[in-house]
């Protein structure tokens, strides 16, 4: 029987099929947000406001103390363009899909996974501001069940998709760890025939190349800068002084005197409560901007106080100290979302999918100076760190 010629179509199935599959971290975060933008190439604009849950405060006694609704929002930019070039012949297109997969699709889709999830991993980290400390050591099974904790102090919804996304180094230290533990037999044989540590303590675990190391500033974390303000302190932002150091974005660093909340009760936690920098700064610096707000009351309490005059700055990980870190989060802590790229005419081939939440657009056309025929694959992305406090990061190493 004669080769037909594979389609738009099924390059296109094939392609996301290969480009899901390898995507191990954004497979794992909030997608849902796609279908806001229009399957015209975007037509809402490129930035998507998304709406946070309001939070409450409770009153006591018979006498009714009404207090507005506060809503609060981030927004998600789809604003990375990235595309994979590749030339094949019409005689390659005879192929078997599985053939030309193997040939053409693998390679062009990892590249394209690789790029999207390194991107994304890279900026989403340093906006993490809950960390478990454990800069120097390996990581161990007991550092799992205190981000867990982390997450469920947070009141992380309860269900199956909290992921742990480990970068190479914690994920030989982690499968050292579990080799001597009772575990299900066929989870035992993976981790033994593959590495994989699977699901162990509400975590799916992957393990992910892309995972950063991080290098903290100059400063060395003894409390040398303090705040500077007659009154307490609010909001992303500290007025400081003193400090010798650099503070970079994505340090972790906690101020004294200003304790985490329970977020429905409001009841001191008597732990510290822990900031991400958000903007580095130079030594003797008199401000710092940081994530989560300060907020001292109301519904959205999520501190004791806000910070009062003279109180320390502390932050962890020591001095110029390069460490890496792994990821510990609930699907709605990121979002990812795609958009559909513009159509152009007069193509050989040319069409779009989706794959669950994955947009996808593929062309081809004739160059008739080198005479060949060229295609792309083109993927029009954004991601943003929409709930924080549902992730944590593990800083080992």
């Amino acid at each position: 029987m004669a080769n037909t010629l594979l389609t738009t179509d099924k390059i296109l199935r094939e392609s996301l099929r290969v480009l899901h599959a390898k995507l191990n971290f954004i497979g794992r975060v909030n997608r849902t947000y796609d279908d806001a933008f229009a399957n015209k190439g975007a037509q809402i604009g490129d930035t998507l406001r998304i709406r946070l849950p309001a939070e409450y405060t409770v009153t006591d006694g018979r006498v009714i103390q009404s207090q507005d609704t506060v809503e609060k929002n981030t927004s998600l930019q789809v604003n990375n363009r990235k595309h994979v070039a590749v030339t094949f012949t019409d005689e390659e297109l005879t192929m078997d899909i599985d053939s030309f997969s193997a040939l053409h699709l693998e390679p062009a889709m990892s590249v394209l996974a690789a790029k999207a999830e390194s991107d994304m991993i890279q900026s989403v980290y340093k906006q993490v501001y809950n960390q478990v400390n454990n800069v120097g050591s390996d990581m161990t099974y007991k550092l799992i069940g205190t981000g867990r904790k982390v997450l469920v102090d947070n009141l992380i919804p309860q269900d199956s998709t909290v992921t742990g996304s480990l970068n190479t180094t914690d994920n030989l230290d982690l499968n050292d760890a579990l080799k001597g533990l009772f575990n299900p037999q066929e989870q035992l044989g993976a981790n033994f025939r593959e590495g994989k540590v699977g699901r162990t303590s509400g975590y799916t675990f992957f393990e992910n190349t892309h995972m950063p190391r991080h290098t903290t500033g100059s400063d060395d974390g003894t409390g040398d800068y303090l705040t500077n303000s007659a009154t307490a302190q609010t909001g992303t932002s500290l007025t400081i002084d003193t400090g010798a150091g650099t503070i970079l974005a994505g340090d972790i660093f906690t101020v004294a005197g200003v304790n985490r909340v329970h977020p429905e009760t409001k009841i001191d936690t008597g732990v510290l409560q822990q900031f991400v920098c958000t903007t580095s700064i130079a030594a003797s610096a008199t401000t710092i901007t940081f994530t989560p707000e300060i907020i001292a009351s109301g519904g959205y309490q999520n501190v004791t106080n806000g910070a009062a005059n003279n109180q320390a700055l502390t932050k962890v990980g020591g001095a110029s100290v390069a460490h890496d870190i792994s990821l510990g989060f609930h699907r709605d802590a990121f979002a990812f979302a795609t958009a559909d790229v513009e159509m152009p005419g007069g193509m050989d081939m040319a069409g779009r999918k989706t794959m669950d939440g994955i947009r996808m657009r593929f062309v081809r056309g004739f160059d008739i100076r080198n005479s060949e025929f060229i295609s792309r694959f083109d993927i029009l992305y954004g991601f943003n760190t929409i709930r924080p406090q549902l992730a944590h990061r593990w800083a080992n190493n």
